[in-house]
Parts: C-alpha cells; sequence; structure tokens
C-alpha cells in the first residue's frame, strides 16, 4: 500500500508528463492559428479549411520532428510507474521519484 505522499508525487509526475508532451503541440497550433487568424483578417477571407489544414500539418510535423523524444517520455514515466508500483528496489535501472 503506497502512502499519500507518494500517491501525490505520482499525481504531480504524470501532470508534469502530460504538460511536458502535449506542449509541443499546443504551442505549434497557437503559432500557426495566430498566423492563419492574421492572414485572415488582412485579406477579409473567412474559410474554416484555412484554419484547420495549417493546424494539422503543424501537428503531424511536431510529431514527426519530436515523436522519438515525445514517446522516450512517456515510455520513462511508464517503467517509473510500474517499477515503482511493483515495489523495485533503488538500485534497478529506471528509479522510483
Amino acid at each position: 500500500m503506497t502512502s499519500g505522499g507518494e500517491l501525490l508525487e505520482l499525481w504531480r509526475a504524470a501532470l508534469t508528463t502530460t504538460a511536458m508532451v502535449a506542449a509541443p503541440f499546443v504551442l505549434a497550433a497557437l503559432l500557426v492559428g495566430l498566423v492563419v487568424a492574421v492572414v485572415q483578417t488582412a485579406t477579409q477571407l473567412q474559410e474554416s479549411v484555412l484554419v484547420f489544414a495549417p493546424k494539422l500539418a503543424a501537428a503531424l510535423l511536431v510529431a514527426a520532428l519530436g515523436g522519438h523524444w515525445l514517446l522516450d517520455q512517456l515510455q520513462t514515466f511508464t517503467l517509473r510507474s510500474f517499477s515503482h508500483a511493483a515495489g523495485a528496489d533503488e538500485t534497478s535501472e529506471v528509479t522510483p521519484w
């Protein structure tokens, strides 16, 4: 049985990992959306595809360029969580928090 402090630490690590993995996608979509909004305002062209397609392309580019790092972060968190839940000792390859 784990104590409340360990559960809070696991929850903190989960939220931190989620934020780190989601941040590149959110920032790319934010920047692309801002640029597209400025272009749409300047040209007075209000087409919904002009917003969706560049954001999708930016998300795919982020996944292609940073996918290895993103999956590595998720794998590290998963291994640490499972080893901590299994009660692995401090000298194991993946150390608990």
